[in-house]
């Protein structure tokens, strides 16, 4: 009887390893933004590249204030909603990978809020709308993001600490509301820093790039170690990401770092800091194999993948 069982045994046993198959969320990892150019390809296509953990669905460029929030992804959908990439968002959660919306970016947009109250009236907006809310208008869809990112680079820099404050109230012990920011290397970040310091971002992916006092240039990685020494102990921060262009052309004001480069100069220094989190790159559109090159060096396991073995006891008679 028992060594007629024990073929059945190994075949569940090896369905159920198959079917834990997943990202490993521990450890360091690479965020990248997707949404700002048509021709980046698909966002599930971003996601099966087994490159990333993290991407941001970039950008809801205007709300607060009393204005219509508007939803900008580009060429992929214009204009929103945008419900048709429900379906790949939970592909990529599938796969392991955490997904947000950003707010803000560098563009048009208009990212204002008028108060502690207007702030709270987004953090509702953002709950119903992209998060585990209910609304009959989700312009992404009924797919529930993993969290918020602020990349706030215009507008008011007041309130974002509540805002920050009001969406993480949402978390409960079943379903975390994580939240990320996007600084600018100088300290302090003009619109961020406030929400920073209240210690609620899960990551903090500073972009070293488009500032020349505090990014890579030419053989010389000095400005760039003397900010991240800075950002690894500044009051708020948790896991700190290097936030880098994915090409020269990405970042008009420079700051790109060669593949080789980083692997050799750059990241065995940032990864002897504590709250290492790993890299961000600036974007899916130009990222023609960086994130490859680099991939089996930001984390010290080069697998994007790890099976999870389900303990279980199984009597046999």
């Amino acid at each position: 009887m028992a060594a007629s069982l024990r073929p059945l045994l190994l075949a569940i046993i090896s369905l159920l390893m198959i079917s834990s198959l997943t990202r490993s969320s521990e450890g360091a990892g690479i965020a990248v933004y997707w949404g700002q150019n048509g021709y980046e390809g698909s966002l599930e296509g971003a996601c099966r590249s087994g490159c990333y953990d993290y991407v941001n669905i970039a950008f809801l460029i205007s709300f607060g204030s009393g204005q219509t929030p508007e939803l900008n992804l580009a060429g992929h959908c214009i204009p929103s909603p945008c419900t048709f990439l429900s379906p790949e968002i939970e592909v990529c959660q599938s796969l392991g990978i955490k997904v947000f919306l950003s707010l803000g970016g560098g563009g048009s947009g208009r990212p204002v809020l008028s108060s502690p109250d207007d702030a709270r009236e987004v953090a509702d907006y953002l709950w119903n709308n992209y998060l585990g809310g209910q609304s009959s208008s989700r312009p992404l869809g009924y797919a529930v993001l993993d969290g918020i990112d602020f990349d706030i680079e215009h507008g008011s820099n007041l309130y974002w600490d509540d805002l920050a404050r009001a969406l993480s109230g949402y978390s409960t012990p079943e379903r975390k509301v994580y939240l990320s920011a996007a600084p600018q290397c100088p300290i302090p970040d003009y619109y961020l820093d406030a929400a920073i310091k209240t210690g609620l971002f899960d990551y903090v992916w500073v972009q070293f790039y488009n500032n020349p006092p505090c990014q890579y240039t030419s053989g010389d990685p000095s400005k760039l170690f003397a900010s991240w020494d800075q950002w690894a102990s500044y009051t708020g921060v948790n896991k700190l990401f290097l936030g880098l262009p994915a090409a020269s052309q990405a970042a008009p004001s420079g700051g790109y770092i060669p593949p080789e480069v980083l692997i050799n100069q750059i990241l065995p220094v940032v990864q002897s800091y504590p709250n290492y989190g790993g890299v961000m790159l600036w974007s899916r559109y130009w990222d023609q194999n960086y994130c490859q090159a680099i991939r089996p060096y930001v984390n010290g396991d080069p697998l994007t993948y790890t099976t999870k073995s389900v303990k279980k006891s199984h009597a046999v008679a």
